[in-house]
């Protein structure tokens, strides 16, 4: 195998894993956040801002395995 099919082979796991993690973190924060609001609907407004910002925390290592991704790309051309 060349060094670039292994590096593309690297971006592309890259991807794969930064992608199913946060995936599998944001649908079990969104569960958690409903099953709160559906409990105590008084405090709705509360929790699903701090679950806007768990989200936002979350996609950022989504995107950080982009970046990377695109750091190993253009090792290749």
């Amino acid at each position: 195998m060349s060094s670039n099919a292994i590096i593309g082979l690297a971006a592309a796991i890259t991807i794969a894993l930064s992608t199913i993690g946060p995936a599998i973190a944001q649908g079990m924060t969104a569960k958690s956040a409903l099953e709160s609001m559906a409990r105590q609907p008084e405090a709705a407004g509360n929790i699903r801002s701090a679950m806007i910002i768990a989200l936002a925390l979350i996609e950022a290592l989504t995107i950080y395995g982009l970046l990377i991704a695109f750091m190993l790309i253009s090792k290749i051309a």
